[in-house]
């Protein structure tokens, strides 16, 4: 029986090939246990001594959440599920590219104070201040049916123009041969509305439907004919956007998603990502 919070036996099936196993040592809790009490935690958002004993012991729990992070275990899983869907057909390539800001807890502000980050940890651990106070921003490209391709962390006061073309060369949908990464067609907010992203855009081919704004169009209008033509606009497209937004307000419903516990931009990269994945478990 699948209790609340727990991964159903499908889930399980497509997650447990890549949970890094030891091949010596002593015998250790089972995976799908310790697994079942991440799930626990990022969709409570509890406290990890707080976990449930069946989810085994917390200390476990945590130090393996650690590594798999650190591994880029639940990337890869994104990356693998993402890499099922496509060879079905079932990935509407029409991306939708958001962000959103999450209030950081107190428990995770207390970062970096020895030694400074390590590995591919960022100086700031992506926490910033905005008009929220302490934030991060999840800056996050869905596909047609909301389901998320890639995903950013930054500090929350960063701009969304900065970190698109970031965020687009994170997709990664793996093929036999190269992985794709060029999407058919993005639709953003007027946030992501720049020259360079725009130029970056038509390089590679990509369709868009970003709306222009208001300081823009009257600039482009007081030069006349040397302010060019108005960026192509496909306005019935760009009805899509409210998708992303749903895709948000699912990972929001979970608690360790919707504010931030973790000191570590990895540890909460890793949460996001494992989140991720089930959503697209859940609809594939």
């Amino acid at each position: 029986m699948v209790r609340r919070h727990e991964l159903t036996d499908q889930e399980w099936e497509l997650l447990a090939p890549l949970i890094p196993r030891a091949a010596t040592g002593r015998p250790r809790v089972e995976d799908r246990q310790v697994v079942n009490g991440m799930v626990y935690k990022i969709r409570t958002g509890i406290s990890w001594r707080d976990l449930p004993e069946r989810c085994g012991p917390w200390q476990t729990v945590c130090t393996r959440f650690r590594r798999c992070a650190l591994d880029g275990v639940f990337t890869r899983a994104l990356w693998q599920i993402q890499a099922r869907a496509d060879a079905a057909g079932d990935i509407d390539w029409l991306l939708q590219i958001d962000s959103t800001i999450v209030r950081v807890h107190r428990h995770a502000a207390a970062t970096g104070r020895k030694g400074g980050p390590k590995g591919d940890e960022p100086d700031d651990h992506a926490l910033g201040r905005s008009r929220g106070g302490l934030t991060t921003k999840i800056h996050l490209a869905c596909d047609g049916r909301g389901r998320p391709l890639a995903i950013l962390l930054t500090p929350g006061q960063r701009h969304d123009s900065v970190c698109a073309r970031p965020l687009l060369e994170r997709i990664h949908v793996p093929r036999p041969g190269r992985p794709r990464r060029r999407p058919d067609q993005i639709i953003a907010d007027r946030a992501c509305s720049s020259r360079g992203l725009r130029a970056y855009l038509r390089k590679r081919g990509i369709a868009r439907t970003i709306s222009e704004k208001a300081d823009q169009q009257r600039h482009r209008l007081n030069r006349g004919r040397r302010g060019g033509r108005p960026p192509g606009f496909d306005r019935e497209a760009h009805r899509r956007r409210n998708t992303i937004e749903r895709c948000f307000n699912r990972l929001k419903g979970f608690h360790g998603i919707a504010t931030r516990y973790d000191k570590t931009a990895t540890s909460y990269e890793a949460a996001v990502s494992l989140a991720s994945f089930l959503l697209w478990a859940r609809s594939v």
